[in-house]
């Protein structure tokens, strides 16, 4: 996940500062390429280490977190938006919070693995 989602986050950085349109849409476009590409391997790796019986939990409370946060973010950047005078910021904040996410996430779980392994 973290090696996905770590270029995925510098590639949403730089939307921030892209010189025009254009060039913010190809980066933009690369990002959701790169942003997506841990799914299977989330999944895969939460049904691995979980018990058998919490195994639809674990995955649905996942995914809901998940949906909650894509669907509260864009309020959170309107006023963002609405606050601060830098146009940027959503991005420069989002970005950087994920990066931190994503550290996080593998300092966490790095020594945690699968009983299959």
């Amino acid at each position: 996940m973290v090696f996905t989602h770590i270029p995925s986050n510098i590639l949403l950085i730089i939307v921030a500062f892209a010189p025009s349109l254009y060039l913010a849409i190809i980066f933009y476009l690369a990002r959701m390429g790169l942003s997506q590409m841990d799914v299977p391997t989330r999944q895969s790796y939460i049904v691995a280490v979980v018990n058998e019986n919490e195994r639809t939990t674990a995955a649905g409370i996942t995914n809901i977190s998940r949906n909650v946060a894509q669907a509260v973010s864009p309020s959170i950047a309107g006023y963002i938006l609405q606050s601060v005078s830098f146009l940027a910021a959503p991005f420069l904040l989002g970005g950087m919070m994920k990066i931190v996410y994503d550290v996080l996430l593998y300092v966490n779980f790095k020594k945690i693995k699968p009983p299959e392994e």
